[in-house]
């Protein structure tokens, strides 16, 4: 499930936008999330970069038929687009995968924004 999440629009003129990227697990039945990886990106593109790592790190894990979109979401460059003028506008984006027992949360914001 791909969601974008409205966050506070930063004002760096032309600068890139600094952004915070995190991921974690959120087992069914759990009251704590598990952390799987953060980041503080120079730029919404690098951004990027490190939500497709982590993307195709949780994926090589997963059973195939749940990797299925996050193996879309890799090679789906309409969306990367997307994703990258949400981080460059100040909004953030998350992408949200699923297996049977766990939802798997990846998501980047601007730094200085609230998640």
């Amino acid at each position: 499930m791909l969601t974008s999440a409205p966050l506070s629009a930063l004002s760096t003129g032309s600068r890139p936008l600094p952004c915070l990227c995190r991921a974690a697990a959120y087992p069914l039945n759990e009251v704590c999330s598990i952390p799987l990886g953060s980041h503080d990106a120079t730029s919404p593109r690098l951004a990027l970069r490190w939500l497709r790592e982590r993307t195709q790190h949780i994926t090589d894990q997963l059973d195939a038929a749940y990797a299925q979109p996050g193996l879309h979401w890799l090679t789906d460059e309409a969306e990367h687009e997307r994703a990258l003028a949400y981080l460059t506008s100040g909004t953030g984006y998350q992408l949200t995968l699923y297996d049977e027992s766990t939802r798997y949360v990846l998501l980047a914001y601007p730094a200085g924004a609230t998640p």
